[in-house]
């Protein structure tokens, strides 16, 4: 696991380094981002082309991160882990719970810690000392982050000989392969020109400044992963085929809700609010994810025919799964710096843009009646992070984080829509019923013919 000093000291970098560098020889690696985040794992899984998984241990819980780790791993050479944030920001400021260095003890994985060098000379192994002493910890070593060739030895010599920590490299600062940043964090992969370039690029370099073989036998060195199975039933005989929103504007899943939904019959069939004209034929059922739709409101406004599409399948019972930006969506308008964009309305709610976060971070659902996902009184955990609000959040659940509840989600028998992202391996049962809704709905739909 490559663990940060804190968020900004290059995490992301350093992983997509490590990836390419172990692409380009041939090395079959696993990757998987520890907490909600949906951008950098987008970046993992365009160096591999196989997709990144999150690790999230308030989400899922540890036997569920501990499974799907071993699962997502099997078969493969070695399992890349990237942090989040600093290694012990978890849920509060009492202890790491949550924190990457909470996963990393549950699965017994070694940590990496990456720190940047500039400005410091003695001062950086009071740092890592901290780390190091701080709490219990994984940490075999350290990756040296913006630090030069010429300086390199005089930092791995200070650190071995005084702290006992082994250096595993270094990455000099390369702002050629510089990646942007937006409000939700990183700009997405798919934005970025010469992408391909930038990530060889940093391959090139980590192949020469990162101990290769030695993080290669750290993560030999890791224990075995001890979990129970989680047996995903197949609930239908013949595979529904759901619609999945998959551009530009709308980008942010979790690829392990993909496979779940798969497991129990689910054909997903990708479309585009942004280019395609309406839903995919023969479809049963639709998912919104989020993304990044106030980047492209003109575009979804002026789509008229996917809009009327979305609008004329939600009335007529077509059962619907919205996220964040999917929810915006399906709302009557969303609103940016004044102006006023048309979108699905579907649902009579209002979004309009703001300029700080609204109801970040996790939280559990509680049902306040039978829905498209579950019965009256199930929970789910989420998360939200959003620079949005909407006029109309919904009734269907009642939010609960800490000692704050408040009213969250629009409900029904055909429609789940909100904020909250939910990863449904917290409740299985969740992605069971949305498949069983539509399978029900393919099978009225073929009966009325």
């Amino acid at each position: 696991m490559l663990v940060g000093s804190g968020s900004g000291c290059g995490k992301t970098t350093v992983t997509c380094s490590l990836l390419q560098a172990l692409y380009s020889r041939n090395i079959k690696a696993a990757s998987f981002k520890c907490g909600p985040d949906y951008i950098d794992p987008m970046f993992h899984s365009e160096i591999l082309g196989t997709k990144s998984r999150n690790l999230d241990l308030f989400l899922c819980g540890e036997n569920t991160v501990k499974y799907l780790l071993s699962e997502n791993g099997k078969g493969l050479d070695i399992a890349v882990i990237e942090g989040v944030m600093g290694m012990y920001d978890g849920l509060g400021f009492s202890d790491d719970t949550c924190s990457a260095n909470h996963i990393a003890r549950v699965t017994e994985t070694p940590e990496i810690l990456i720190t940047g060098v500039r400005g410091k000379s003695l001062s950086l192994l009071a740092e890592l000392s901290g780390y190091i002493n701080f709490a219990e910890n994984r940490i075999a070593g350290v990756i040296l982050n913006h630090c030069s060739k010429a300086m390199y030895p005089f930092y791995k010599e200070m650190i071995e000989e005084k702290l006992h920590l082994r250096c595993y490299g270094y990455l000099p600062r390369l702002p050629e392969a510089e990646i942007g940043s937006r409000h939700l964090g990183l700009v997405t992969a798919e934005e970025i020109e010469n992408l391909k370039e930038k990530m060889e690029v940093l391959g090139k370099v980590a192949a020469e400044t990162l101990d290769l073989e030695g993080i290669l036998a750290l993560a030999q060195s890791a224990a075995e992963i001890e979990c129970e199975e989680i047996c995903i039933p197949q609930v239908l005989e013949k595979p529904v085929s759901i619609g999945v929103a998959r551009d530009k504007a709308f980008c942010f899943y979790y690829e392990d809700n993909f496979t779940l939904l798969k497991k129990m019959g689910a054909e997903l069939i990708p479309f585009s609010p942004l280019m395609d004209k309406e839903l995919p034929d023969g479809i049963s059922g639709v998912i919104l994810g989020g993304g990044y739709p106030e980047e492209y409101l003109y575009e979804l406004s002026s789509n008229e025919s996917m809009l009327e599409s979305v609008r004329s399948a939600a009335a007529g019972g077509m059962p619907v799964y919205a996220e964040c930006g999917g929810f915006m969506y399906l709302g009557k308008s969303i609103e940016k710096d004044g102006k006023i964009f048309p979108m699905a309305g579907v649902l009579s709610g209002q979004s309009v843009m703001t300029k700080s976060l609204v109801r970040f971070g996790y939280k559990t659902l509680t049902a306040n009646s039978d829905n498209l996902m579950c019965g009256k009184g199930d929970t789910i955990t989420c998360h939200e992070f959003h620079y949005s609000d909407s006029d109309m959040n919904g009734e269907g659940f009642t939010a609960e984080k800490g000692k704050r509840h408040w009213q969250a989600v629009c409900s029904s028998e055909t429609i789940f829509a909100g904020y909250p992202h939910i990863h449904l391996w917290s409740n299985p049962a969740f992605g069971e019923n949305f498949v069983r809704k539509c399978e029900a709905y393919r099978w009225k739909q073929s009966s009325s013919f």
